[in-house]
């Protein structure tokens, strides 16, 4: 399953930073109509070379901070770690390019929609890395590892609560979740889910109302779950059923693969593959070197200097991800579980968001500096996922309409230059961004630019770009110091938004909470869902409102590359390759890496 995830801003905020240094100074009212055509790449590389016997490959992981090192799939958040589990950490579900499930993996799903239930069933030979068979016991565990107070996970999301008794095992009230059974025992192969309602999403990757992952229970139990994050067993010797095993782990900078010889699938082909940090003012030159097979998270703002590299084909596909400009309007409430907005918050006149976000120039960033690989973010569900997306003009260029809206809503100017707030106050607003490569300041810098535009006196949290799990530490936290933040989304292979912006979601950063939003969230995946083409209005009405409360502020869209050397053989990025480049299936055609 594509899961939801935090991105880290290497890729985005370095790119950005570029862009607005060059076009910040612009001081025109609106912005140009631009039409954004993103370059178009192909999802795999058709390499008809014949197979070398084992082989090596090197990936680099572009990345300015050491990763976390989270390999567990109830518990990680951020896309750096789903990265470096990529070759072991394969779905139970298999799906389609278009994210249907098909029943290709290594469990098959069946729904009785009248019973309200789901059978799980995993399918002969499949076994963990150690050789152990996965069983039903597995798959209730994971459930329990997300949904246990100890492990504090972020994935214990309000969508989840629709299944019986997660929410009564949550809150301590059982010792077991009700509406996960094992007809044939912990041991057995079968696990049912009981959920209070059906829901339009059931038949699709990443729905967010199942999990798509096992945890192992024989591994894993006798670690308490308020220590299981921290644990060798998840940083240093995790346990997946996926075509690779971890064989060595060094902490914040490589991972190190094998293959798994108990892969249901069979014994996978590479002898070993490596996964190695690398900084983002670093990556061209190590590719120019050759050094690496494939990378992930290439910075788009030195695309220029790598595009045409001898001895590799870049693959791509639209992303799943975008850019956004997010308020701090509430906080968590862990007691309670909830987001608790507050109407009195610094950020929390409309106007002032909606200000801000016409301030910014994304269709010339996109245009002019971007290369064809970006594209200005008008909704809060991108593209890439066709009938769900909303056709709305989003937040273009329009220093006259920001001024006009600041004016109407008291933000008056001083002699200074800079606003004061309706009751007559001065105004700070504190710009928290994360540090990546050397544009991150440009950058922060060129945003406070263009918010003095319009009068805004904005000051960078810490007064520099953070580093990114730092960034993220006080983003969860609702750390005093941040009023506004800049950070990215990798969405789940579903768009419904619940799990990012409900009441009860802990991914729910800016902390907005309001009937209206609940209500147009419920009807996304309500019964009336049922109906796709029903579903696809709940979209746009919910698409359109947040437009309009201006909560959050998507940027940009993006494309997501991969230079592949031309040596691998059976690479592809297509979604229905389980968003791991197709591990299994990879082999080498040569010992060296191909130059040409």
């Amino acid at each position: 399953m594509k899961k939801r995830s935090v991105l880290g801003m290497i890729t985005l905020a370095t790119a950005l930073s570029m862009t607005l240094v060059a076009c910040g100074s612009k001081s025109s009212n609106s912005s140009s109509s631009t039409t954004n055509k993103a370059v178009k790449f192909p999802i795999a590389y058709n390499n008809t070379a014949k197979a070398v016997k084992g082989g090596n490959v090197n990936v680099a992981v572009v990345d300015d901070s050491p990763f976390k090192g989270v390999f567990n799939e109830e518990l990680y958040t951020d896309q750096y770690d789903n990265s470096y589990m990529s070759p072991a950490a394969e779905s139970l579900f298999g799906y389609n390019s278009k994210f249907k499930f098909n029943n290709s993996g290594a469990a098959t799903l069946k729904q009785d929609n009248n019973a309200k239930t789901i059978t799980v069933t995993i399918k002969p030979n499949v076994k963990w890395s150690d050789g152990q068979p996965v069983v039903a016991r597995d798959l209730v565990y994971a459930y329990e590892i997300m949904a246990n107070k100890g492990t504090k996970s972020q994935r214990y999301t309000e969508s989840l609560q629709n299944i019986e008794g997660l929410t009564e095992y949550h809150e301590g009230k059982s010792d077991t979740i009700s509406g996960l059974t094992m007809p044939k025992g912990d041991n057995g192969n079968t696990m049912v889910i009981h959920f209070k309602a059906m829901k339009p999403s059931f038949n699709t990757s990443g729905n967010g109302y199942f999990l798509e992952s096992a945890a192992p229970y024989h591994y894993l139990h006798d670690v308490a779950f308020d220590k299981l994050e921290s644990s060798d067993k998840i940083r240093k010797q995790p346990l997946f059923f996926g075509p690779y095993k971890m064989s060595k782990v060094v902490a914040g900078q490589s991972v190190q693969y094998t293959p798994n010889p108990y892969y249901w699938r069979g014994k996978p082909s590479l002898d070993k593959i490596t996964f190695e940090n690398v900084s983002s003012a670093s990556i061209t030159s190590a590719l120019k070197n050759h050094k690496y097979d494939i990378a992930y998270s290439m910075p788009s703002d030195t695309y220029n200097d790598w595009k045409n590299i001898s001895g590799y084909k870049n693959l791509g596909r639209q992303d799943l991800a975008y850019t956004y400009i997010g308020f701090k309007l509430g906080k968590w409430d862990d007691s309670k579980g909830e987001n608790v907005y507050n109407p009195k918050a610094k950020m929390a006149n409309k106007s002032l968001r909606q200000a801000m976000g016409y301030a910014l120039n994304n269709d010339q960033v996109a245009a002019k500096f971007y290369n064809g690989t970006r594209s200005r973010a008008t909704t809060l569900i991108p593209p890439v996922f066709g009938d769900a997306h909303a056709n709305l003009t989003g937040y273009d260029l329009n220093i006259k309409k920001a001024n006009s809206l600041l004016d109407k809503a008291g933000y008056k100017k001083g002699k200074d230059g800079y606003r004061t707030d309706p009751n007559g106050k001065k105004l700070t607003i504190n710009f928290a961004t994360m540090a990546g490569g050397s544009t991150a300041q440009p950058l922060a810098q060129d945003y406070i630019q263009q918010w003095k535009k319009i009068g805004l006196r904005v000051k960078l949290t810490t007064g520099r770009p953070i580093e990114f799990n730092s960034f993220y530490d006080k983003i969860q936290k609702d750390d005093k110091s941040v009023d506004v933040y800049q950070a990215a989304w990798g969405l789940s292979s579903d768009p419904s938004p619940m799990d990012l912006f409900s009441q009860k979601a802990p991914f729910n950063y800016t902390r907005f909470v309001s009937a209206k939003n609940t209500q147009l969230l419920n009807d996304i995946d309500g019964q009336k869902a049922m109906d796709p083409s029903y579903r696809n209005k709940a979209f746009k009405a919910w698409q359109k409102y947040a437009n309009d409360e201006a909560f959050v502020i998507p940027t940009l869209y993006r494309q997501e590359i991969f230079p592949v050397n031309k040596r691998v053989k059976n690479a592809s990025v297509d979604y229905a390759s389980n968003n791991n480049l197709n591990w299994s299936k990879i082999r080498v055609t040569s010992n060296d890496q191909a130059t040409k």
